[in-house]
C-alpha cells in the first residue's frame, strides 16, 4: 500500500517548491485510494460477457427475405431468402431456399441453394440440393446431397455468387445452340 501511495502521490514534484505542499500530498492519498477502487469496478466488466443464445425461428414461421446476423441463428421453420450468420443450425423440420453463408453451418433439415462455410456439417437427416463451398466438411452417413463440393481456404471471402451462376448460364445457351 505504501508503494502505491508513493507512486500515485504528486508530492515529490510539488515538495521541491515549498513546505506547504506537504498537506496537499497528505490529501492526495484519499483520492488515490478511491482511484484504486475505481479500477476494481471495470475489472468485472473485463471478464468475457456470456454469449447470447441463438436466435430461433419457430417451426410455424415462414420468412420471405434475407436474414443477416453476426450471432448465431437456429432455423426450425421456412426461409425463402439468403442467410448470413456466425453459426447457422438448420433444424430437422426446417427448409431454406437460398444461399447460406456462415462460419459454421450444421444442416439437419433441407437446404435448396449454395452453402458457404468454414465448417460445414451435414447430419444424417440433412437434405442439400446445391453446391457446398467449405474449408472443412463432414457428411454423416444417411445425408442426402446433390451438388458439387469445393474446398477453399477462405470460402467466406470469395462470396461472388454471380461468377459460378454466370458460368452455368453461359453453358446453358451453348447447349441450347446445337439443339436448335
Amino acid at each position: 500500500m505504501f508503494s502505491k501511495s508513493k507512486i500515485n502521490e504528486p508530492g515529490p514534484k510539488q515538495a521541491t517548491g515549498s513546505s506547504e505542499s506537504a498537506p496537499k500530498t497528505a490529501a492526495a492519498p484519499a483520492p488515490s485510494s478511491t482511484a484504486s477502487d475505481r479500477p476494481a469496478v471495470p475489472a468485472p466488466s473485463m471478464t468475457p460477457k456470456p454469449k447470447p443464445p441463438a436466435s430461433v425461428l419457430a417451426p410455424d414461421l415462414t420468412v420471405t427475405g434475407n436474414l443477416r446476423t453476426t450471432g448465431d441463428i437456429q432455423i426450425e421453420g421456412t426461409v425463402k431468402g439468403d442467410i448470413r450468420a456466425h453459426l447457422l443450425t438448420v433444424g430437422e423440420s426446417a427448409t431454406i431456399e437460398g444461399e447460406v453463408i456462415a462460419d459454421d453451418v450444421v444442416v439437419n433439415g433441407r437446404v435448396v441453394g449454395r452453402v458457404r462455410g468454414l465448417k460445414v456439417r451435414l447430419t444424417s437427416s440433412a437434405r442439400v440440393e446445391g453446391d457446398i463451398i467449405h474449408k472443412t466438411i463432414a457428411i454423416e452417413s444417411g445425408a442426402h446431397f446433390e451438388g458439387s463440393v469445393q474446398r477453399q481456404d477462405d470460402p467466406l471471402a470469395g462470396g461472388k455468387s454471380g461468377a459460378p451462376a454466370a458460368k452455368k448460364a453461359d453453358s446453358k445457351p451453348a447447349d441450347a445452340a446445337p439443339k436448335s
